[in-house]
Formats: C-alpha cells, sequence, structure tokens
C-alpha cells in the first residue's frame, strides 16, 4: 500500500500571472545515472524522464510549472479505494482524494537560495563563470553547496540553459534557468544525476498544460489534515 502513496500523481500548473522568459516550445529527454560513492539502484523504467515545455510552462510526466505560480493537484483516490475495500473511512474526509493545492513562490524567495548559507541542512547556489556547448545550447555551471549537520559541505554539479523555459525551474532544485545537468544528493553516499541527451523542438502545444477535470480546492490545511487521516488509516489498515 504504501507504493500507491509514493506513486500518487502530482500535477503543477499555472494561475495568473507569467514571469516568461523564453518562446521555446518542445521537449527535453534526460537519463538518469547513480553517481555517488553508494549505488542507487535505478530501475530501467525509471532511468529516463522528459520535461516538455511551452514558453514558461513546464511539463514533467504530471507535474506542470508556470513562472513561480503553481497549482499542485495530487490524486490520492486509488489510495481511498483500496481504505473503502477494507471497510475503512477516513475521520473527516469523504471526497475522492484529488486535490488541487495552490502555491506561490516569490522571486526574494527564489534569490535568497543564491545567498551564501553554510547552517547544517541549507544549501545555496554558486554561479560559476564556466560555460560548455550541450545539444546545440550553451550552458552555464552552477554548483550546488549543501551543508550537513557537521557542518561539512557537500558539493553538486549542475549545468543550465537560459534559452528554454521560465527564470526559475521550480520543477528542479529551484535552478535560475533550465538544468541540463542536476545532481541530487540523496544522503549516505547517495547521489543521482540527471543528464539531458536530446532537445526536441515542437510537439507540444498550450493544451498539454491543462488541468485535469474533477479536481477540488483546497487550503493546506486541509490538505494535510487529510494526509495526515491518510496515513492513520493506512497504519491501522497495516497493523
Amino acid at each position: 500500500m504504501k507504493k500507491i502513496l509514493f506513486a500518487a500523481a502530482v500535477m503543477l500548473l499555472t494561475i495568473g500571472g507569467a514571469y516568461a522568459q523564453n518562446n521555446f516550445r518542445g521537449i527535453v529527454k534526460y537519463k538518469i545515472e547513480s553517481t555517488g560513492k553508494v549505488d542507487v539502484k535505478i530501475p530501467p523504467e525509471q532511468a529516463s524522464m522528459e520535461i516538455k515545455v511551452y514558453d514558461d510552462q513546464l511539463l514533467y510526466e504530471q507535474t506542470i510549472q508556470h513562472g513561480m505560480k503553481v497549482a499542485q493537484a495530487i490524486d490520492f483516490s486509488q489510495a481511498i479505494s483500496y481504505l473503502a475495500a477494507n471497510g475503512i473511512e477516513l475521520e473527516t474526509y469523504t471526497g475522492d482524494g484529488k486535490f488541487i493545492v495552490r502555491q506561490e513562490m516569490t522571486k526574494e524567495q527564489l534569490d535568497s537560495i543564491y545567498i551564501p548559507d553554510v547552517e547544517a541542512g541549507h544549501y545555496y547556489y554558486e554561479n560559476v563563470n564556466e560555460t560548455k556547448e550541450m545539444l546545440g545550447y550553451t550552458v552555464h555551471k552552477m554548483i550546488m553547496h549543501r551543508y550537513n549537520e557537521e557542518g561539512v559541505d557537500n558539493p553538486a554539479e549542475c549545468w543550465y540553459c537560459s534559452e528554454i523555459g521560465p527564470e526559475y525551474c521550480i520543477v528542479m532544485g529551484n535552478l535560475k534557468g533550465f538544468p541540463f545537468v542536476y545532481t541530487q544528493e540523496l544522503g549516505e553516499g547517495r547521489a543521482i544525476t540527471i543528464t539531458a541527451v536530446e532537445v526536441v523542438k515542437g510537439k507540444v502545444k498550450e493544451v498539454d498544460m491543462l488541468l485535469p477535470a474533477g479536481y477540488k480546492d483546497a487550503s493546506g490545511e486541509e490538505f494535510e489534515t487529510f494526509r495526515s487521516e491518510l496515513k492513520d488509516a493506512i497504519e491501522l489498515l497495516e497493523d
């Protein structure tokens, strides 16, 4: 049952104003590899991914970002059906488990990630004056500095393109630019690196970015209450 929770669909969609940066429309395809000291087993079906781009909107599987405003649509309907089939109801929630949770990040919040921060558990990005060519685009080097509880820095190298997508990529690490190479530290010596392997122009329309029907608005508090009740119900069923 835990797999159902982790596999719940997530979608982000713009609402309102835009921070349009580019007018690229197409698909960027990636490979995903284990690059840490400790190997991460990546199933073949998860060893690749793609991000669709429509101006300043990004679609990763079912995750859409537009500028700095997002609406997260999360589908827990499979979990709700599973509980119902086992005769378990949530304490206060009676819907089908499909939520839209809206969120907005400010430019100030995102800019703050580029201010040096050495607090344990925090991170910041350092721009590096270095470029190279990838897939016909000029990409820029950036270093993510992340400090552990002992105050030791665990830097990770990233490369981004400023010719594609919105000013910030909230989908992947809040990078100021579109990621072509992005390393994510998973802790305990584990890391994965996502590398762009192909850029396909075209084949993406604005309709591809529409929010699906059947999702209901919920405040962050309402959603957290639901998620807490769902967790308790799952644990009850597993006991």
